[in-house]
């Protein structure tokens, strides 16, 4: 889904417009990015957390050419979904 379609679908299902669901939207993302950014984590309980995990430095093979390359350590965004939201997609697909 779509960013657009995501906030023609939340405009909806709440009666605001398109363009207070944008701006509502982009200030909740900023927000998150933001948090992320300076190392924070975020909880959304029964929905799940976004937080930052550092991955190491590690040597590669290029499958092309067959050459050794080195990736540097770098930090990761991550979401882990909640139990309650693995249970309502699980129940979702199962009829």
């Amino acid at each position: 889904m779509t960013k657009a379609k995501l906030i023609e679908r939340i405009s909806e299902k709440t009666g605001l417009t398109k363009l207070e669901v944008k701006a509502v939207f982009i200030g909740f993302w900023e927000t998150i990015e933001e948090a992320l950014a300076q190392g924070d984590s975020i909880e959304l309980r029964g929905f799940g957390s976004f937080r930052i995990q550092d991955r190491p430095a590690r040597n590669v093979r290029n499958p092309s050419t067959g050459e050794t390359m080195r990736i540097e350590a770098r930090k990761v965004p991550v979401f882990k979904p909640s139990k309650d939201l693995k249970d309502r997609i699980n129940r979702g697909s199962s009829g």
